[in-house]
């Protein structure tokens, strides 16, 4: 038995705001509940409605910018840089800026739509 997993073939999340997002592990890749690896494209313009997850949520930027609103504090990250933000934390995530964001999201437990608890 094999102690490794090649995810060659992740699940394309279906989006309607123009976001790619492709999870390689996670609830609907492998089953697995503990942990989601997420490759995303946020394109100029995006963003999504306030939300406090009940996961951490680490980001890592490969290119681009992305902005977080963290309750109440305005942060940017720009290519190389990274982030943990806590489960039950309030957060908003957008990129205001010319260019497409690149970046991986990686959440603990895994990501799942009933735990994000979006703001409507």
């Amino acid at each position: 038995m094999k102690k490794y997993t090649i995810q060659d073939n992740p699940f394309i999340v279906p989006t309607n705001d123009g976001k790619i997002i492709k999870e390689h592990f996670g609830i609907p890749t492998t089953g697995d509940s503990q942990i989601s690896i997420a490759h995303m494209q946020a394109p100029p313009g995006w963003s999504e409605p306030y939300q406090t997850p009940e996961f951490d949520e680490f980001t890592f930027i490969i290119k681009g910018k992305k902005q977080f609103i963290i309750d109440g504090d305005k942060v940017i990250l720009e290519a190389g840089q990274s982030i943990k933000i806590e489960r039950n934390t309030r957060v908003q995530y957008s990129n205001p800026f010319a260019d497409t964001c690149e970046y991986l999201a990686i959440c603990t437990p895994a990501f799942s739509i009933e735990k994000v608890h979006r703001e409507d």
